[in-house]
Formats: C-alpha cells, structure tokens, sequence
C-alpha cells in the first residue's frame, strides 16, 4: 500500500494493488496488539488501525486496488497473469513493485524430533485463530523461539485464559524486541528459558508435552539437563522466510543471507523494471520500516532502468544483512543493518580495499533491532568497489 500510495504521489496515474486476500493490510489484520507506528505516525497503533490508514488513503487517489486476486504468473519481461473470479488476466506494467511479504518457519524446517500429535502450531497461525477466527487452540502451551510473534502470543493466549508454561529460545539472548519481552512475559510472569530448546515433542493423537535441555555455545544438547514440561499445544515463533517464489519465476537474483532480491539504493532489483519492498526484500523489525522503504520504492517508479553499481556493501564480521545490497547513488536513500549478536559499546566499521574509512558508534545492538543510518551522511571513497561493513563491542550475555 505505501509503495502504491508513494507512486500516485509521484506521478504514477495508472495504479494497480493485487492483493490475494479479501482486505489490504495483510498480516496486519490479525495483529490486534499496540505498537505500530511511533515512527511513522508519532502514535501507537493496532495492525488493523495501521493498516486502515494506508486504505483511507489510497481511496482518495486513483490507485485501483484488485482484492481476492492472486498473480499466477510472473514473467521476466514483466508479464503478470492473474486471477479473478471473472477469469485469468494478464498485463504488463511498465514497473512491477513485489510485496509479498513472508511466510513462517515450520517444525520440519528446524527438525524438532517426537511424533506427530495434533497441537502444533506456527505463532503466526494461532494468531490468525485468535484474533480472527475466535478459537483457542489449546489450554497449556509451550512456544519455541522468543520472537516477536511468540511474545506477543504468549500474552494474547494468558489473557484469554489459557496458561503458557515457558518461551524456549535457543539463542543467549533474546530473539524478539526487549519492549515486547517486558510488555508480554515479565509483565505477565512467563518463564522465558535462553540457551534452552525443544528436544521432542511427545503425545499421541493430541501433544502430551515437551522435553527441553540446555545447549552449548554451538546448540547442542548438553546431557543430563532434560526436562519435560506438560503441555497440550506447541506454538512455533522460530523466525520468517521471504515469499520470492513469483521474483524466481521473474528471475530476478536472490541474496542468500537476506533471502529478498538484491537490491540498490532505490529498492530497484538487479532485473529492469522491478522493485522490491517490505519484508519480501528482508525481514523488517517494525513495519514503519517496510512502510519507509515502500515508499522509497514508490517514489522511483519512473526510473525503470537498470543502473551501474558504483559499491557492493558486503556483511563482514557480526552482521547478518546490510540492505541495500549496492549503491549506485550513495547520497540517496538509507542503509538497514541486523547484527549477529547482541552488543554493548558497539562500532559500525565501514572498510575499503581493507582499511576504515567510517566508524559509527552504537551503544547497544540486539539481532531483533535492525540499525539504520542515512547514506548521505557517510564519507564514502571516490572510488567505486566493494565496501565491508562489520560490527565489533562487548557480547551481552541473557538481557542486558
């Protein structure tokens, strides 16, 4: 909605929002809670509030919105086909934005031994049950990962009666933000187990319980530190995956590490004629951040070519993601950064052909809280090439 909203702004005239579901706002729908938009709106906000704002305002422009209308096809020449209760349709646009979002890590991608009894859910699905739905899926829970969807959940589900019985989170640290571990487990008094996993989930036609040790530095089970918690469901908050199967049928280039197109500094693809915005280029903390970079993406819809690189931003020591993947412009736009670990009296090292040429200082960074700086305000070497940004600082260990 920000990207379509940002290209009517900037001049677009013929607009197309194809949205799969029967309402915009995506998975904010289903996000009842407060805390939306302190950035962008300087207020808090439920999902449905956030995103009923951006509905209001496209209903004011010329942005034709298609709901309950999925793309079928993408074609690299940007060809889209898609469907409709009428029939198949097909254009082709003259830029295509992709904003698809992401989808949740399943039991079998993080490989949780034990059987297959009813109760296990993704926190995203329980979510949807909840808050849309109306149904409890469960009395006692367990949830597997600190994320901000299983702290959000854990006080959903205590407030609707039902008893969570610990948050697993593999990591040392938390996985989720700080503000939602106070707000949802200390206010609520839920144990939250760090250096902790599930081990197996037992029961048989309906989840039992679970067992859960202590893990080493490297995630391995340490013998000995079994316990087992009864429980009857298992929620699943053990991260989100970028939905790019249509920008694979496009072909358009994928980075490993963030799992979304390569993108510049203008959120443009490396295949003319594409954008990528919000959590299909990565996985944002706060969805003001999806909302900025969709509105970045909005703002260049004119400028479909496709530009010369001038630095390749490469993640060095501690850093998961540095988006955008290339500049071609430095002076425009801004950078997004998401550590490995968590640090205390941390330094951005921005190095050239091996030496610093850019320090930034950032008293705390947790792997939750993406960092971002605006790229004007960096000194960058007249000389195009490869820039490797690193991380250094004292670990935290636990919260703080």
């Amino acid at each position: 909605m920000a990207a379509a909203l940002s290209a009517w702004e900037n001049g677009a005239r013929r607009v197309f929002l194809l949205e799969r579901g029967e309402e915009l706002g995506g998975i904010l729908n289903q996000c009842i809670h407060s805390g939306f938009g302190l950035h962008k709106f300087g207020e808090e906000l439920t999902g449905p509030e956030y995103a009923e704002r951006f509905a209001q305002a496209l209903k004011r422009t010329g942005v034709e919105v298609l709901l309950e209308t999925p793309v079928l096809r993408l074609s690299p020449d940007r060809r889209v086909t898609a469907v409709q209760r009428g029939g198949i349709f097909e254009f082709r646009p003259r830029s295509v934005f992709l904003s698809m979002g992401c989808r949740e890590r399943t039991r079998g991608m993080i490989n949780i031994p034990g059987g297959r009894p009813a109760g296990v859910f993704t926190a995203g699905l329980a979510q949807y049950l909840v808050n849309v739905e109306g149904y409890l899926p469960g009395k006692r829970f367990v949830i597997v990962g600190s994320g901000d969807i299983g702290l959000i959940m854990a006080r959903r589900l205590t407030l609707e009666g039902a008893k969570v019985e610990a948050v697993v989170e593999i990591r040392p640290t938390l996985s989720g933000l700080v503000r939602n571990y106070v707000q949802c487990l200390l206010d609520f008094d839920i144990p939250l187990l760090l250096s902790h996993a599930v081990s197996y989930i037992y029961g048989e036609e309906r989840v039992e319980g679970v067992v859960v040790c202590e893990v080493d530095s490297k995630g391995q089970f340490i013998k000995g530190t079994e316990e087992a918690i009864p429980c009857d469901t298992v929620l699943l908050s053990v991260g989100l995956i970028p939905e790019n199967e249509l920008s694979r049928q496009a072909g358009i280039p994928l980075c490993e590490r963030s799992g979304g197109p390569y993108i510049d500094e203008r959120f443009a693809t490396m295949r003319e004629g594409f954008f990528a915005c919000g959590n299909v280029v990565a996985v944002f903390d706060l969805v003001d951040y999806v909302t900025l970079v969709g509105e970045i993406a909005g703002k260049h819809w004119k400028e479909s070519e496709k530009r010369t690189p001038r630095f390749r931003l490469l993640p060095g020591e501690g850093i998961q993601i540095v988006l955008p993947h290339y500049l071609c412009n430095p002076r425009q736009g801004m950078l997004f950064i998401r550590a490995y670990r968590a640090l205390n009296k941390a330094h951005l090292l921005f190095s050239f052909k091996g030496k610093v040429f850019y320090t930034f200082p950032v008293p705390v960074c947790r792997p939750s809280e993406m960092l971002r700086l605006e790229s004007r305000r960096i000194p960058w070497p007249e000389e195009g090439g490869e820039i490797t940004v690193e991380i250094t600082g004292e670990e935290i260990q636990g919260l703080s």
